[in-house]
C-alpha cells in the first residue's frame, strides 16, 4: 500500500475508487465497504473511458481517514479512545488489497470546508473517479455532505458515487460505538466477532517494578498510545506477538492497579506461556509487542497476601492454555503482516 499523509502532497493520474471515514477499528462494516469499493473500481476499469474514468490505466482503490479523529478537533471535552490508529487503519485496509492509504490532517480549518471544496481538493489531486460511502454518511461544513449532495457533485465533477447499506453480524449492527462498549465492559471475545478479529493493543515494553520476577511469572509492562483504548480492569486469555521476531506466544495479561500490591500505576501487563525458549535470555525492553484479547478470565481482585495471588495466577494459566489453541496455529496478523510503503 502506498501511504500519502494528506492529500494536497500530490496530484496522481491514474483514476480513484475513494472511500472516506474514520473507520475506528476498520470492522466488518467496514471490511464490506472496502469489498464494494474494489469491485466498483474494478466495474469502472473494465467500463474504460467511454463510462467517464480519465485514462487508461486501472482504477486504484483508496481509504481516507482522518488525524486526529473529528471527534478530539470538535468536541474535545469528549476522552475518546480509539480502537484502531490511523497507521493501523491503512495496514487493515492493505491487507485486504486496497492500493492507497491517505491520512488527512484534521482541523478546526478542514472542519469548515464545503463539501464542494473538499471534494474538488480530490479530484485535482488523486483524480477521483468514484466515491463508496455508507447511507448515514456526511462530511464537511454542517455536515452539509450527505450522499444526495455528493451525488449531485459527482455529476459536476465528474465522479461516480455508490451508496452501501449498514452491514448486520448475527443479528447486530456493526458500529465502532457498540464495539467499544463491547470492549470496555471486558466482552472481547463479542468485540472481536464484529471486528472480525481479536481486538488488540500494541506497545513498547518498558521497565516495570520487577515484581513479576520475583513470584516467578515475569510480565513484559506495555506502554501502548495514550489515545488506545484498553479493556476493562482484570485478567485476559491472551496471544502476544513480537514484533522484532514475528514470534507468537499464547499468554495471560493483566489489565488494572495491582491492587494486592498496592499498585499505584494503571498498568497493561502480560505473561509470555513458555517464554523465553531455550538458549535465549529473554529481555524484550524496548521491543514493541502486541497482545490480543481472547477471552476475559475474571475481574481485578485483591487478594490477601502474596500467596493467594500467586496461587491465583497458577489458576489463571491453566485457565489460559486449556482455552487457547497452539500459539504456532495463529495466522499473521496485518500489524507484521503488511508495513507502510
Amino acid at each position: 500500500m502506498q501511504i500519502i499523509t494528506d492529500v494536497r502532497s500530490v496530484h496522481l493520474r491514474r483514476p480513484t475508487a475513494l472511500t472516506i471515514g474514520n473507520f475506528d477499528g476498520l470492522h466488518r462494516g467496514h471490511q464490506a465497504l472496502l469489498l464494494e469499493l474494489r469491485r466498483f473500481a474494478a466495474e469502472l476499469a473494465a467500463a474504460g473511458p467511454d463510462d467517464g474514468v480519465e485514462g487508461t490505466a486501472p482504477v486504484a482503490t483508496a481509504l481516507l481517514t482522518f488525524d486526529p479523529h473529528p471527534l478530539a478537533i470538535l468536541r474535545p471535552d469528549l476522552d475518546l479512545k480509539l480502537l484502531t490508529t490511523p497507521l493501523e487503519r491503512l495496514r487493515l485496509a492493505g491487507a485486504l488489497g486496497i492500493d492507497l492509504g491517505i491520512i488527512q490532517p484534521f482541523t478546526q480549518e478542514t472542519a469548515a470546508l464545503e463539501p464542494a471544496e473538499f471534494m474538488g481538493w480530490l479530484k485535482r489531486h488523486i483524480n477521483l473517479a468514484a466515491l463508496v460511502v455508507g447511507p448515514d454518511f456526511a462530511m464537511g461544513r454542517n455536515r452539509a455532505g450527505n450522499p444526495a449532495v455528493l451525488a449531485a457533485l459527482g455529476e459536476q465533477l465528474g465522479y461516480r458515487l455508490r451508496v452501501i447499506e449498514p452491514v448486520d453480524w448475527q443479528g447486530q449492527s456493526v458500529r465502532s460505538n457498540a464495539i467499544r462498549r463491547l470492549i470496555a465492559e471486558g466482552r472481547v471475545e463479542e468485540a472481536g466477532e464484529l471486528l472480525g478479529r481479536p481486538y488488540h493493543v500494541s506497545g513498547v515494553v518498558v521497565a516495570g517494578d520487577r515484581r513479576g520476577h520475583q513470584i516467578g511469572v515475569p510480565t513484559a509492562n506495555l506502554q501502548p498510545p495514550a489515545n488506545k483504548l484498553w479493556p476493562a480492569d482484570g485478567v485476559y486469555a491472551t496471544r502476544t506477538w513480537l514484533h522484532d521476531t514475528g514470534a507468537v506466544y499464547n499468554s495471560v495479561t493483566n489489565l488494572g492497579v495491582r491492587p494486592t500490591v498496592d499498585g499505584l500505576h494503571h498498568r497493561l501487563e502480560t505473561h509470555l506461556l513458555d517464554f523465553p525458549p531455550a538458549g535465549q535470555d529473554g529481555d524484550l525492553y524496548g521491543q514493541t509487542l502486541t497482545v490480543e484479547f481472547i477471552r476475559r478470565l475474571r475481574g481485578e481482585q485483591r487478594f490477601s497476601g502474596l500467596p493467594e495471588l500467586v496461587a491465583q495466577i497458577q489458576r489463571d494459566i491453566a485457565a489460559a492454555r486449556s482455552l487457547l489453541a497452539p500459539p504456532d496455529s495463529a495466522q499473521l496478523p496485518f500489524f507484521l503482516e503488511t508495513q507502510p510503503a
